[in-house]
């Protein structure tokens, strides 16, 4: 419990407080459990005080020295914590959920498994502050000095990071889901273990992510978001596996989807299927976009080969300009139906040696009967050759 005499005091104003510190510099404060619901401490002298299961609540606290203090269990939501001093404070499970901590001095301050729900930390400085565990949903540390702090199992679902130093953060295990990012630095950081979804990261520092295990010999990435992806790569035979025989299955189809083509497409697309293929297609007939064409380029790094129907070709020329190019070790097989010509610029293509010969068919039924001997059989060949 709370010292009556130093809680009185401490109640009957900041001057009066600060005065009897300053006169008995060593004499313990001790306000465990003390009730200082909407309290004005503004700039008051709580350096090295006992603050254990305090209760804070919608006091205001701007400026207050709390260097040191224990403030264990307390109860700081919606307090005005602006600009205060809580270097080295220890502040494990501490409710400050709403608290407005702008400008604040957390270094080195211990906030391992405190609730910190839409607390303002704008500008804050976190410096090897320990955050091990925190709850930080929907929390602002935009502009915040989070270097070498430990924010290891971290929950920072939704926060706001904008601008944030997070320059060797111990990230490992900490939860970003829909995090702002934006513009911040995380070089250097440990993201072992990070779950990333839906992150802001325009113009966002992403360089030397180490994303092996503290003790374990360094990996490093310079993408969060591919970093859980890049591990799994590394550390996990199954998923290799697993990728393996996706790009043995693969087949992307490009070609036209106006109703004429349509049918030809999932002809092909069918029959692929029976021959225990794994066929992508995309509708052309929709917006074509940079996101489509990228996605498109992905889907053929992962394919065993390509199929491009150039009858009638509105994007697949686009396509293809995307993709031969860079992919030589993935065969492309070009299709053209009789009395057809192939547009002009496909001649270009010619000199890859990883696109095939031009197959010409009569109709739906031609192609079907030729698909096995004069398709997979070439492209399954030509796919063996190019990988030696």
């Amino acid at each position: 419990m709370a010292d009556p005499k130093q809680l009185a005091l401490l109640k009957t104003g900041v001057t009066s407080w600060n005065r009897w510190r300053e006169e008995t510099p060593n004499v313990k404060v001790d306000l465990a459990e003390a009730h200082l619901y909407k309290v004005d401490l503004s700039r008051a002298n709580l350096s090295g005080a006992r603050l254990y299961k305090a209760d804070l609540t919608f006091s205001r606290l701007s400026g207050a020295n709390l260097e040191g203090a224990d403030c264990e269990w307390a109860t700081i939501y919606e307090a005005d914590l602006e600009e205060a001093h809580l270097a080295n404070a220890d502040l494990y499970r501490a409710n400050l959920a709403g608290a407005n901590l702008r400008r604040a001095n957390l270094h080195r301050t211990h906030l391992s498994e405190s609730h910190l729900t839409r607390a303002n930390f704008r500008e804050a400085n976190f410096y090897q502050a320990n955050l091990h565990h925190a709850f930080l949903v929907n929390a602002d540390l935009s502009d915040s000095d989070l270097r070498e702090s430990d924010l290891w199992s971290a929950n920072l679902t939704e926060a706001k990071l904008c601008r944030a130093d997070l320059r060797g953060a111990d990230l490992s295990g900490a939860i970003l889901l829909d995090s702002n990012l934006e513009c911040a630095d995380v070089s250097n950081s440990r993201i072992y273990g990070i779950s990333a979804w839906g992150l802001k990261l325009d113009n966002t520092r992403q360089e030397s992510l180490v994303i092996s295990r503290s003790g374990d010999p360094e990996v490093t990435v310079d993408n969060l978001e591919l970093a859980q992806f890049i591990h799994l790569l590394i550390d996990n035979k199954k998923v290799r596996e697993a990728i393996d025989i996706i790009t043995a299955k693969v087949v992307l189809i490009l070609g036209s989807f106006a109703r004429n083509r349509k049918v030809i497409l999932d002809a092909l697309r069918r029959e692929l299927r029976t021959r225990n293929y794994v066929p992508i297609l995309f509708d052309f007939e929709k917006p074509h976009n940079r996101d489509v064409t990228e996605t498109i380029s992905m889907l053929a790094h992962m394919a065993r080969f390509v199929i491009a129907d150039i009858t009638e070709a509105k994007s697949v020329p686009q396509e293809l300009m995307r993709i031969v190019p860079g992919l030589p070790s993935v065969p492309v097989q070009p299709l053209l139906q009789v009395g057809e010509h192939e547009y002009g610029m496909f001649e270009h293509f010619k000199k890859y040696p990883w696109v095939l010969e031009i197959l010409t068919y009569d109709n739906t039924n031609d192609l079907v009967k030729s698909l096995v001997g004069k398709v997979i059989v070439v492209a399954e060949a030509r796919a063996k050759k190019l990988t030696k």
